[in-house]
């Protein structure tokens, strides 16, 4: 199994208490002990606007200026974001940052794609909030531009939602060109989301890697869904690597996993959130990544069984302590890539 790792920026309460002036300093020192440990493939941050669970004044970084300071700040580790909603930027736009980052990372960019959820901060930000068949078409037209301006330099496309002519890429990224990339897209493409009619046809035409997770029998079904949709188009299933996301409340024993939760809880309580949210919490206990060292391996194996390769880990507390970070290099990862 592979693993990528995300990095706090606010987005899930996880720089609450910190200075802002001192939480560039926080993401930087942490991007660089995950590039510093073999463990770890991969970095993510979430593109978002507002925090989650609900709006507050707490601090949520923005994604693509965070690609580009970690592409600056970091030497090996690949650089994702889980996931780009393709309305909040002209793809066009995107598909040039992306590009931009790539150059300054060395070709280590991975670009997470999807169709974007979170209603307060589109109406917030004046994007409206079109409805779900929108918000895919939009998806699958941005893709498309990807597609065609990093792997050719140039995108035309006279679609319903976007109309490009000529919208050019120089330099086109370095994976693909210079240095080794997706054979389909240049830099690396990860649909994400787990609706069966379009996102995950949309993955089946277009994807690298796919990001979904649910339970371990949801992950199954997704899975069985997108290897119709590859059948239906003449792609081979196994072309796609398939990811999850997983929260990691990691204890040595049954105690500590416990005050770990009770922590985000803390965390929650001081940022204003309200209680019903902050009850909520607790129910992570029952969630796959939650438990002892052994407990954690064996939800991660019984997935791996099922097709998943990679697992994009989130430790709420990594901003706070990496004591759990240790404990999964440690005892997690060893039994996973044995």
């Amino acid at each position: 199994m592979r693993f990528g790792a995300f990095v706090p920026q606010g987005w899930r309460m996880d720089l609450v208490g910190i200075d802002p002036a001192d939480q560039w300093r926080v993401m930087r020192d942490l991007a660089q002990r995950f590039d510093a440990q073999e463990a770890w493939e991969s970095i993510w941050v979430y593109d978002h606007f507002h925090t989650t669970p609900q709006p507050t004044e707490e601090a949520t970084h923005e994604a693509w200026t965070l690609m580009a300071a970690f592409a600056a700040a970091t030497d090996r580790v690949r650089l994702g974001q889980m996931c780009t909603c393709m309305s909040y930027r002209e793809p066009t736009y995107l598909a040039k940052v992306a590009a931009t980052v790539d150059a300054i990372s060395g070709g280590r960019v991975e670009m997470g794609i999807g169709a974007g959820w979170y209603e307060h901060e589109w109406r917030a930000y004046g994007y409206g909030f079109p409805g779900a068949g929108e918000r895919l078409a939009r998806l699958r037209e941005g893709v498309e531009i990807f597609r065609q301006m990093w792997t050719t330099g140039s995108a035309t496309l006279d679609g319903k939602h976007y109309q490009v002519d000529g919208a050019r890429c120089w330099p086109r990224p370095l994976q693909g060109t210079a240095l080794p990339g997706s054979t389909r897209n240049g830099i690396p493409m990860w649909v994400a989301g787990g609706g069966e009619r379009k996102t995950l046809r949309i993955a089946a035409e277009y994807a690298d890697y796919t990001n979904f997770l649910g339970d371990l029998e949801t992950f199954r079904h997704k899975s069985q869904v997108l290897a119709e949709h590859c059948r239906d188009i003449g792609r081979d299933v196994e072309e796609i690597v398939r990811s999850g996301n997983l929260n990691i409340h990691l204890g040595r024993d049954e105690r500590e996993v416990d005050e770990r939760i009770r922590a985000v809880q803390e965390r929650f309580r001081a940022a204003g959130v309200s209680q019903d949210k902050v009850d909520a919490v607790a129910q992570q206990r029952d969630d796959l990544g939650a438990g002892t060292p052994e407990q954690v391996v064996e939800q991660l194996r019984a997935l791996e069984q099922a097709g998943m390769t990679y697992a994009i880990v989130n430790f709420p507390e990594a901003a706070y302590d990496t004591s759990g970070i240790e404990l999964f290099e440690r005892e997690v990862v060893p039994a996973l890539r044995s």
